[in-house]
């Protein structure tokens, strides 16, 4: 394999912190180091030979090169006028799997299970869901009222997997 000859005052292609800056090799440190001047900050950076590419090139070329060319700039285009959509309305959303779980049990003569609450509010309407599982939804939610919201909570459990109204959940 080949050695490098990296040459002081040229500017090379270096990695540092994973990006790719052009440097400017100001002197040699010794067993294939070298320092350097970032070219668009001007910080100093030291570097080694793995990771240099290029063949090197003067200052004076660098800063050509990096001038866009007439033919490279980009020609500015009037801007199209964008007609902003109209405000749709929103859907009308029915009410929650609670709200309805509550419409249900006040209908009931006594405490009901989820599976027969899901039933009853599928059937008659009161509720619409694509979930697989819509009992363990609603087991879950209840559970998880009656633990936030304690003597506040529209639901009370009665017995396992059985629910029934509280006095908050029949006004």
């Amino acid at each position: 394999m080949e050695k490098k000859q990296i040459q002081v005052g040229q500017v090379y292609s270096t990695k540092c912190g994973g990006a790719w800056l052009s440097v400017r090799i100001d002197k040699s440190l010794g067993h294939g180091r070298y320092e350097g001047t970032s070219l668009p900050s001007g910080k100093v950076i030291k570097t080694c030979t793995d990771a240099i590419r290029g063949d090197g090139q003067s200052e004076a070329q660098w800063k050509v090169s990096r001038t866009p060319k007439q033919h490279d700039l980009p020609v500015p285009q009037p801007s199209p006028k964008i007609e902003k959509p109209k405000a749709e309305k929103k859907k009308q959303r029915g009410p929650s799997g609670l709200d309805s779980a509550v419409a249900v049990l006040a209908e009931a003569k006594g405490p009901m299970n989820t599976t027969d609450m899901v039933k009853r509010m599928l059937e008659t309407g009161m509720w619409k869901t694509n979930g697989k599982t819509p009992a363990a939804t609603i087991y879950a939610a209840i559970i998880r009222e009656i633990s936030t919201l304690g003597g506040k909570a529209r639901f009370k459990k009665t017995d396992r997997g059985m629910f029934t109204l509280t006095a908050a959940g029949k006004v």
